[in-house]
């Protein structure tokens, strides 16, 4: 589990409100990777290439947020046995993964995948079926995840960089493989993606590290610079970057000056720079209340900002509870963004889940609703003036967030999961399609989510 998730959910709980192996470059098999000595940085760093423009075959549509629905992407998980030499990671509670230790909610359903992407778990199905889950590190699921995209007219994602996930080399290798190969099936699959930083955990004077990487990324994988990437994103005619995690009160050591160069490192170094820069801020930013610091420092650094995108899972849980979020934040939010000339990307989410990580909180501590939760939140958005949103989380399911597809078979035995209350395992990508739809306009406002027929995918129209 993230430092970010553990933090960003802190305030709802009390209340209760790199790469070795690059995409097309380094493509090499798991037990070449496993044979492998230990990495060192510099091995790491030496592995991050430019993209290889030969692979582009469909073209993105890169050039803005607006009418766009996009994903977080985490891509933290690692399976023992995938080469990456990190053994079992973001599916282990108390450092084990078995029935009654494990810190996902929900199970991902591999029913399309080959074996090679298959890796085998101490779980058992109902039928005494050995459970299998998968690894991030995969070249060919993360491409999988992004053909599930096009397929469903999921316009693309927002690949996490946990900072603090960048310093050890194994785990720098992983950050970077799977960034790489996010970009290659971005443009495989026409798809647009960003770097979004997650600056959770990090210590004061850590904003200096999420430089350095920056400035990696820029100079050796020419991320947002290369013209032959066409998948990155841009808005406001410059490539996007987003930083998440400035202004929380969750006790972070950063600073929000720290924050704020940053912020214009990202804008205007002559190097590095030249970016649109989207902000994750809590739910109160423009308040100073709930989950923000409480200082006018904040809209300060937010004034440098271009894009600001509240964090609101686990900030409601109702349908009712949406409707006042509406009220009290998602529209005031949105008029003083238009007055301050700032974009809006606002926030929804399908449910949340972490019982297996957190035993104490409930399982399907919010409740989906059979895609009623994630529905509301896609016309409030729209009614509200919304004209872009982000969908949390794409693969997430240490918080049972996840929108890919997950399998109501799930395994049975000391650990709970949640299903999808036996909807089809692709029913949240559909409806998260659906949901560009009527941001665009071409669904219908409904209290009820669209009724979906001949298990069809969502036009994916440009």
């Amino acid at each position: 589990m993230s430092f970010r998730s553990h933090c960003r959910l802190k305030l709802f709980l009390m209340t209760g409100t790199v790469v070795f192996a690059i995409g097309a470059h380094f493509d090499l098999c798991t037990a070449a990777l496993a044979d492998e000595p230990e990495p060192t940085r510099d091995d790491v760093i030496a592995a991050m290439k430019p993209f290889d423009g030969d692979a582009s075959v469909a073209a993105a549509d890169n050039s803005t947020l607006i009418g766009k629905v996009m994903c977080g992407y985490q891509g933290w998980f690692a399976a023992d046995g995938d080469g990456s030499g990190r053994g079992w990671r973001h599916y282990t509670a108390r450092r084990r993964f078995e029935p009654g230790s494990c810190s996902i909610d929900l199970w991902p359903d591999l029913s399309e995948f080959d074996d090679d992407e298959k890796f085998a778990t101490l779980f058992r199905h109902a039928d005494g079926r050995i459970a299998q889950v998968y690894s991030s590190t995969s070249r060919k699921t993360v491409d999988r995840h992004f053909q599930w995209m096009q397929q469903y007219g999921i316009d693309g994602v927002f690949v996490q960089r946990f900072v603090a996930e960048t310093v050890h080399p194994k785990d720098l290798r992983q950050c970077n493989t799977v960034l790489d190969h996010c970009r290659e099936s971005a443009n495989l699959h026409g798809r647009a993606y960003a770097v979004m930083y997650d600056l959770s955990g990090l210590p004061e004077g850590g904003i200096q590290t999420v430089i350095d990487d920056w400035k990696l990324l820029v100079d050796r994988m020419r991320i947002g610079k290369d013209d032959r990437d066409g998948a990155y994103l841009h808005h406001r005619e410059k490539p996007v970057v987003a930083v998440w995690g400035i202004g929380f009160n969750d006790g972070r050591k950063y600073t929000l000056a720290e924050c704020g160069r940053l912020i214009e490192f990202l804008k205007n170094d002559p190097q590095s720079g030249g970016f649109t820069v989207m902000v994750g801020v809590p739910t109160g930013w423009r308040t100073l209340d709930r989950d923000s610091l409480r200082d006018l420092v904040l809209h300060q650094v937010l004034a440098s900002a271009d894009i600001i995108s509240p964090w609101t899972v686990g900030r409601y849980a109702t349908l009712n509870d949406i409707e006042s979020h509406t009220t009290l934040r998602l529209k005031p939010d949105i008029e003083w963004c238009r007055a301050h000339d700032k974009d809006y990307l606002p926030v929804v989410f399908p449910g949340f889940s972490w019982h297996n990580l957190r035993p104490k909180s409930p399982l399907d501590q919010i409740p989906r609703q059979k895609g009623k939760f994630l529905w509301k939140q896609f016309v409030e958005a729209r009614q509200a003036g919304a004209a872009m949103a982000y969908v949390a989380m794409f693969d997430e399911m240490d918080e049972g967030t996840a929108i890919f597809k997950c399998t109501n078979d799930v395994p049975l035995g000391f650990s709970s999961f949640v299903t999808f209350d036996g909807l089809p395992s692709d029913h949240y990508l559909w409806l998260t399609g659906q949901g560009r739809e009527l941001l665009n306009g071409r669904v219908p406002i409904s209290a009820e989510p669209p009724l979906r027929t001949n298990g069809a995918a969502s036009p994916d129209r440009r």
